[in-house]
């Protein structure tokens, strides 16, 4: 599966009515994302701090002698997912340094997820956002 842009996602979402068709839309996402190998589900790659069992992993790329991240994952929980694709739209395809330049606040407040998203949901929101950045700062620190 192709990760949609943030763009797309965006036009997607605003082209529905109400938040009920949003989040089957965001849950849609999460079902139609490939599930990661057992084998990638491992205390390494799990991202804490979620409510949801939630595993991040990152793939690297070079592109013009940079790398560049790009990032899967997958979830116990399909919003979650879907959510997860929403983040790696905004932060896979490019450099670590991008990466950490990125307002994700700003990026996602385009969706108003803040507003529509339970505290606990919120919460597994930024403990994904802190991964990938997390993620990203290990390659600018070597």
């Amino acid at each position: 599966m192709t990760v949609p842009t943030l763009e797309e996602i965006i036009s997607d979402i605003e082209f529905l009515d109400n938040w009920e068709d949003r989040y089957k839309y965001i849950i849609d996402l999460g079902k139609t994302s490939p599930p990661l190998e057992d084998s990638l589900k491992n205390d390494q790659n799990k991202v804490h701090g979620c409510a949801s069992q939630v595993w991040f992993v990152k793939e690297t790329k070079e592109r013009n002698g940079e790398t560049i991240l790009y990032f899967k994952g997958d979830s116990d929980a399909f919003i979650v997912k879907g959510i997860a694709i929403i983040l790696f739209s905004l932060f896979s395809g490019k450099s670590p340094h991008d990466i950490l330049e990125i307002d994700p606040n700003k990026e996602l407040s385009r969706l108003n997820l803040e507003r529509n998203l339970t505290m606990q949901r919120s919460n597994g929101l930024f403990s994904m956002i802190k991964k990938i950045k997390e993620d990203a700062q290990i390659f600018i620190n070597c």
